[in-house]
């Protein structure tokens, strides 16, 4: 009844990649998105009023009745929507790739749709950015699915006809709510391919040195990986000529000294506080 909430299993479908379609191909991917899943849901014997659907745009969020069993569509429905895109994506210059959300819960119903946080989570399982990296990384396959913990504790790992446990993998997720656990399976695969790792900042030098500063012996300072001029060790200070000998100042650095000349004849050096 409408204002009430009621257990539903909530699928939520996404189609990988549709902003980069062209206002001309987008209608031939929706044509495309409601028969592979519609044909899935009639493969499976799940129809209306026991299903009900909601168009959102580039996918689909469907609600099932209580009475359907969670473990047909964790099973039959998700091996009949693999095979129905095998099907559709022969020999097509662009494939049709999905990413399936799977989350159960309170659903309520209101003369504009369904709404709860068990939708806004199989919503965001959907969407999270490991389960696009991995349909990205899997390449060829056309489908992943991103099952919550709760519809993998209590329907996966029974296992089943069509289930297979040991093809789901782990992952934490972030999400606007916060971190959560979620488990991605790519059918045909024993396993999901693991998404790449984040890339780490370049942190730039703290003092970079101008493109002009030179090395001891007058050449440009090496350059360093961000661009920048990297440090260079402090030059010695010239030796001045006065005839037979040499007079070299010596410079104090930390717990050492710099000393240079062609000959030294006598060298005093005091050195108080520091070390020996």
């Amino acid at each position: 009844m409408e204002g009430e909430a009621a257990y539903g299993f909530i699928v939520n479908v996404d189609a990988q990649g549709s902003g980069l379609l062209s206002d001309t191909e987008k209608p031939e991917m929706r044509r495309r998105l409601y028969d592979v899943t519609g044909t899935a849901f009639e493969q499976a014997g799940i129809r209306p009023p026991r299903l009900y659907q909601e168009d959102r745009g580039d996918g689909i969020l469907s609600v099932l009745a209580p009475d359907v069993p969670p473990a047909r569509v964790v099973g039959e429905w998700v091996q009949q929507l693999h095979q129905n895109l095998r099907e559709s994506n022969r020999d097509l210059r662009k494939p049709l790739r999905l990413r399936v959300g799977l989350h159960i819960g309170r659903v309520t119903a209101d003369a504009y749709g369904r709404s709860g946080r068990a939708v806004d989570l199989a919503c965001r399982l959907c969407d999270c950015g490991t389960a696009k990296a991995i349909l990205k990384a899997a390449d060829g396959a056309p489908l992943v699915v991103i099952a919550s913990d709760r519809v993998h504790e209590d329907f996966v790992l029974p296992g089943g006809r069509w289930v297979d446990p040991e093809h789901y993998r782990r992952h934490d997720v972030e999400l606007k709510e916060g971190r959560t656990t979620a488990w991605f399976m790519v059918p045909g695969r024993s396993e999901p391919p693991e998404p790449p790792e984040p890339r780490e900042a370049t942190v730039p030098s703290a003092e970079p040195v101008p493109d002009s500063a030179a090395g001891p012996d007058g050449t440009p300072g090496p350059t360093g990986t961000n661009g920048t001029k990297a440090s260079t060790p402090p030059r010695p200070p010239a030796a001045t000529d006065t005839g037979d000998r040499f007079v070299q100042n010596i410079h104090q650095h930390g717990d050492g000294e710099i000393i240079a000349a062609k000959r030294i004849e006598t060298l005093n050096s005091d050195r108080r506080g520091g070390g020996r």
